[in-house]
């Protein structure tokens, strides 16, 4: 490491301003407090002084996002050479998931971070590090068939409009890998309705055993949204042995994801139990009282390990930037989110994965739940001031 710092501190002065590369200066400084803890600091104003700062945070979030994007890989191999009728090998379907996600992946980083890096350019800013958490979500919820042009052109909506123009990382009002999943979902709503999934019947490499055109393969929630008995089990839908989006199917490899974040302190277990208490209450009084559809009517229990309702809690819920910010405002906002997650499968048979608008909604709503929160804690100390003075 000390050879790479003493390289970068050699080329370092053609990135400053007079230097024949200071039109990268940009880049130079993303790349460098990436890699390396700025030794820079405040000269004025009260500032307070920590050993991490926000690249390392969304360095530790794409370190918990790791397990579910391996298994969905696996998975992507394992629901192909199931569609197909054939057995393959461990490695055989993990590579035959990662040849078709992989390019997700790059084509996600090279559109947002290249707008990212073109805007911080022309505004003489330092590259914003929000992205590296949001270029490796969307690939993870979207579904294995999306097109890449599509993804390109939904991440750079989505970049654009939900990020840029808000002023960038922390100003955000709308989760931003939401947006692309809301771009997709409103421009191609047949392939991101949540209610089917295209299974590949294209070999890669001649890793995909026999070829047939394509097949569509309904999703638990699919299945239950069109009034027809789930096929799948509880431990399939646990393990993530199921058709669906990338990252979304194992409720394991998402719940290694959340030991690390509440490990670590970077996601609030406030917000994550609570959306988990308010989608199972929701579908416990559907049980009771509900209409007797079969999505009704599916248990409790089911309703939190199936579609993107896990992922959502963990990853998308948790977000620091678009979630409520005070203690208690942290507790109404889960609960939101988890109720209306199953309102929205219940109630909108068309569209049964119901986690993306609910998460959504309630970040419009974030920033309302905090000021009333704030507003009941003066009023009480105002209450609490005047009786003391009497």
């Amino acid at each position: 490491m000390k050879a790479l710092r003493n390289y970068l501190d050699k080329i370092k002065p053609s990135f400053e301003e007079g230097g024949k590369l200071h039109a990268f200066r940009s880049v130079f400084d993303g790349f460098e407090t990436f890699l390396f803890v700025p030794n820079t600091t405040a000269k004025c104003g009260t500032h307070i002084h920590d050993a991490i700062d926000s690249k390392r945070i969304m360095s530790m979030v794409v370190i918990a996002l790791i397990p579910a994007m391996l298994f969905g890989m696996y998975n992507v191999g394992y629901q192909h050479y199931t569609a197909v009728g054939e057995q393959g090998g461990f490695w055989a379907m993990f590579f035959y998931g990662f040849l078709a996600v992989l390019p997700k992946i790059i084509v996600s980083y090279v559109v947002g971070l290249g707008i990212e890096f073109v805007v911080a350019q022309w505004k003489h800013e330092e590259i914003q590090e929000g992205f590296l958490v949001t270029g490796f979500i969307i690939p993870l919820i979207v579904p294995v068939e999306c097109p890449l042009w599509i993804l390109a052109v939904a991440t750079a909506f989505a970049v654009i409009f939900a990020k840029e123009v808000f002023g960038g990382t922390g100003m955000n009002v709308f989760n931003v890998a939401l947006i692309t999943r809301a771009f997709l979902f409103f421009a191609y709503p047949a392939k991101m309705s949540g209610d089917a999934v295209w299974v590949s019947g294209d070999t890669i490499f001649g890793l995909g055993g026999k070829a047939v055109d394509g097949l569509t393969v309904a999703t638990p929630l699919g299945q239950a949204a069109t009034g027809v008995d789930v096929t799948y089990s509880l431990p399939d839908m646990i393990t993530g042995f199921i058709p669906g989006s990338i990252g979304e199917t194992s409720v394991i490899a998402i719940a290694i994801g959340a030991v690390i974040l509440l490990w670590t302190g970077v996601a609030s277990w406030k917000t994550m139990c609570s959306v988990f208490v308010g989608g199972a209450v929701m579908g416990m009084i559907f049980n009771a009282v509900g209409p007797s559809t079969e999505i009704a009517q599916l248990p409790w229990y089911e309703h939190l390990v199936l579609g993107g309702f896990c992922f959502g809690a963990v990853f998308m819920a948790t977000d620091p930037v678009t979630s409520a910010r005070t203690e208690t405002g942290k507790y109404i906002y889960g609960l939101l989110i988890g109720a209306m997650a199953i309102i929205i499968r219940v109630l909108n048979p068309g569209y049964p994965e119901g986690m993306m608008m609910a998460i959504l909604l309630m970040n419009v709503f974030a920033p309302l739940i905090d000021y009333y929160v704030v507003q009941s804690n003066i009023n009480r100390r105002a209450k609490r001031a005047v009786l003391s003075n009497k």
